[in-house]
């Protein structure tokens, strides 16, 4: 418990006005996390910050107590926070709005996917704080209907996600285009150096913050294991997990949107009640799918990483990697789903034979040992033909270059199988190989 909250703090501890205290009551927090016992009393000071937290750590309240401290009334666009994706927009200005219900501040979310005429009447009604994408952020500024100038705070939320998505320019750009005096807070699960020369460009003597061992806050409360599958048999195993386990709340994240689906739609033809979230639904599907989440009316989300970025529901018990990431921070955001604000969950990684490197790289990373554990009355399926096939021939290819020496192929005509004579020099068909041969080597003047 120690690990993720301080105890020895309370909320009334950091400074925060009363409005804002009750708002903190009202959603049943006793004590505030690492993260935001360290960057909210600084943030209050008017610091710029660059903080590093993990999901899951209570960093959305971090810099959002802040932001509601900071906004007032008469101070139309005083905040804004930039997120890398829809679903993050939605679920922070949700945060806010229910931690500052009591303060009287308008918290609204602006985002691609959703018609930009609804938002703009929205932004005519001059919020305080505003939650956003950067396209959509830079395209309300262009209408001016969002002005820069009148930003105290700016807020860039899982900033490491942003830049690995492409948002680089625009950062620079929205960052570059405030030139009055404000404050800049930047949370982000990895500092790599380019965020770091973000902050010196877009700072001023940034107070850097860490959230005691980043990696421990998530592996700590989450019980990880990994299950041994061939690749044809991952669908029938997901099942037969899924059965056994019976989670209350499921993520299975899959690398590809193409694998989404198909997973899903095995899950839902063995009576599953599964759901897709992916980058290519509608905005619309994307609500009801979260909205369904967030009433429990689903046990099994299939999802993309992209588009779990916005999931933050704290009773998710079980994240199943059905695809192992390449990128082993990607394992981290993904487990960080679970085991949130102090509590248990359980994380399973599908790994086939072909994957031990990445394993061993997460382990690395997370530096914990993800034991192995097998479903014993599990039964694999038998081999698909078109894997027997494809394993003969590359054993055939192989066979074939064993028997290859440099160019020249060791056979000779054998006269038995109807060779032509008159295609062979003087009617003369060989019936060895010569003993001396170039071997696909030819000596020129520069050798």
């Amino acid at each position: 418990m120690s690990e993720i909250f301080s105890t020895s703090t309370s909320f009334a501890d950091l400074g925060l006005r009363p409005e804002i205290l009750q708002g903190i009551e009202d959603q049943g927090f006793e004590f505030p996390t690492m993260i935001q016992a360290t960057l909210i009393p600084p943030a209050l000071e008017g610091r710029d910050i660059l903080g590093q937290s993990k999901t899951g750590t209570g960093k959305t309240a971090a810099f959002g107590l802040p932001a509601l401290q900071i906004a007032d009334k008469g101070s139309p666009f005083a905040c804004l926070c930039l997120v890398p994706t829809r679903e993050l927009a939605i679920q922070v200005a949700r945060e806010c709005r229910e931690l500052g219900q009591h303060t009287g501040l308008k918290v609204l979310p602006v985002y691609g996917g959703q018609s930009i005429n609804t938002q703009a009447e929205k932004l005519k009604k001059k919020p305080q704080i505003i939650i956003g994408t950067p396209g959509r952020v830079m395209d309300m500024n262009q209408r001016g209907l969002l002005p820069y100038d009148q930003i105290k705070l700016a807020i860039l939320d899982e900033v490491d996600r942003m830049l690995d998505i492409g948002f680089r320019d625009d950062i620079r750009k929205i960052l570059g285009t405030m030139k009055q005096k404000h404050q800049t807070i930047f949370v982000s699960a990895t500092i790599s150096d380019e965020i770091e020369r973000l902050a010196r460009k877009y700072m001023n003597d940034p107070v850097e913050l860490s959230a005691v061992d980043a990696s421990s806050l998530t592996v700590a409360q989450v019980d990880q294991s990994c299950v041994g599958v061939q690749e044809w048999d991952k669908r029938s195993l997901l099942e037969h997990v899924i059965r056994v386990e019976k989670p209350d709340l499921a993520l299975v994240f899959c690398r590809m949107k193409v694998t989404v689906d198909r997973v899903a739609s095995s899950l839902q033809k063995k009576n599953i009640d599964a759901v897709v979230l992916h980058a290519n639904l509608h905005q619309g599907a994307r609500n009801r799918v979260m909205d369904k989440l967030r009433k429990r009316e689903v046990h099994v989300v299939v999802a993309s990483d992209l588009a779990a970025r916005g999931i933050d529901v704290d009773d998710i018990t079980h994240v199943i990697n059905y695809d192992v990431p390449e990128d082993p921070e990607v394992y981290v955001h993904r487990i960080g789903r679970t085991a949130r604000k102090g509590m248990k969950g359980k994380a399973i990684m599908f790994v086939t034979p072909d994957q031990a490197d990445l394993l061993s790289n997460i382990e690395k990373l997370t530096n914990v040992e993800i034991h192995q554990t097998r479903y014993e009355d599990f039964k694999p399926g038998p081999e698909p033909r078109r894997v027997v096939e494809e394993r003969e021939k590359v054993e055939a290819q192989r066979e074939a270059s064993r028997k290859t020496k440099g160019r020249v192929v060791d056979t000779v005509p054998d006269k038995d199988q109807g060779v032509d004579a008159t295609k062979f020099p003087g009617g003369i068909v060989p019936k060895a190989l010569p003993k001396k041969r170039l071997g696909g080597r030819i000596r020129t003047r520069r050798s």
